[in-house]
This record gives structure tokens, C-alpha cells and sequence, in this order.
């Protein structure tokens, strides 16, 4: 199978050097856009950069938004608070939810399963490829097989071995400790 080469970042990955990471084989970047629900300090301080960097430099470019939601409300507000930062913009790679807060599985499947369908609704009637994000076991404990069936699937399983419990996924996040050129520190990695 052949896959293309990605990575996510936020603003705890520091300056990127956009060029080199595309001289270096990286096809496309998921950005974070913020976390949690609208507020001053809940902004990705890099996202706009990341965003031009990527764009100016032929990097296919992608989103999620790190929820805090608890319920249907908390979900659909935190949409809109991503809607808000992405508006103009333009994305070849899906518009995730990132589920995996502590507090998130705590929660029943189907409270799960109504938030995610519910955030990710909501970016769909905006006109927005919508998928979900978390860790492959938390596809397993906390959510439907029907969720990655509905929605793009971005699973994260780092000891690069295939995901277990995710298997209808787009994007396996493989490693936490990628090196590339033209980073500062170590990225996530994405097939």
C-alpha cells in the first residue's frame, strides 16, 4: 500500500521551517486551529503561520480542534469556534474533532458518539469535510464502530504498529518522536 507523509502541529512544535519539511517528503500538515470553546487564549498561536507556511510551500493542509466538550452544546460551540478561525481558508484534508481529554472517556459511547455527531455536523452544514480524531483504543472503549463509518477517521497508535481497534481509518498517527528537517523538535508523523 502506498501512503502519503504527513504531519500535525501545533504551537508547541516552534518554528517550522515549511520548505525543508517539504523537501524532506512531507505531502501534508493537520493543523490545530485552538481548543476548546472561544475564548482569547483558546487560539493556536501558530495556526496562521502554519497555515501560509504550508500553503506557500505546496503542502496539502488539514485541521482539529482539541475539544473540552461534555456535551451536544459544549460540542456545537466549539464548532463554531473552529468555523470562526478556518473561515476563507482552504483545506484538501478533512476538518477533525480531537476527542481524547481525560473527561472524554469517562463518558458512555453514545454520549460520545452525540458529541462527535454533533461537532462534526455542524462543520459538514458549513460546507466542511468532517472527521474525528483520537487514540485507537479510545475508538474501542468510547466510541461506535458507527462513528468511523460516518466520519473521516484519524487514529493514533505510536509504537508504529498498524491500529488495532480503528481499522476503517484515512490517517494513522504512527509516531510522537518523528525527526524531520526544518523542525525544531520532534513531530507526530502521519500516514
Amino acid at each position: 500500500m502506498s501512503y502519503k507523509s504527513g504531519i500535525d502541529l501545533s504551537s508547541h512544535n516552534g518554528a517550522i521551517d515549511f520548505k525543508k519539511i517539504k523537501d524532506a517528503g512531507i505531502e501534508f500538515a493537520i493543523l490545530r486551529t485552538g481548543y476548546g470553546k472561544k475564548e482569547p487564549d483558546q487560539y493556536d498561536k501558530r495556526f496562521e503561520e502554519y497555515y501560509k507556511g504550508c500553503k506557500e510551500n505546496g503542502i496539502h493542509v488539514g485541521a482539529y480542534h482539541f475539544s473540552y466538550a461534555l456535551t451536544v452544546d459544549a460540542a456545537e460551540e466549539e464548532a463554531d469556534f473552529m468555523l470562526e478561525i478556518v473561515k476563507g481558508k482552504q483545506f484538501e484534508y478533512p476538518l477533525f474533532f480531537d476527542i481524547e481529554h481525560k473527561t472524554h472517556a469517562a463518558l458512555s459511547k453514545a454520549v460520545c458518539a452525540e458529541i462527535v455527531e454533533a461537532f462534526c455536523t455542524k462543520l459538514e452544514k458549513a460546507g466542511c469535510y468532517a472527521g474525528v480524531y483520537s487514540y485507537d483504543s479510545f475508538f474501542f472503549s468510547n466510541l461506535p464502530p458507527a462513528v468511523p463509518q460516518r466520519f473521516a477517521a484519524w487514529t493514533a497508535r505510536v509504537e508504529d504498529i498498524e491500529p488495532t481497534y480503528c481499522k476503517n481509518y484515512a490517517i494513522w498517527q504512527y509516531t510522537w518522536r518523528g525527526k524531520i528537517d526544518g523542525t525544531e523538535s520532534n513531530v507526530d508523523m502521519n500516514r
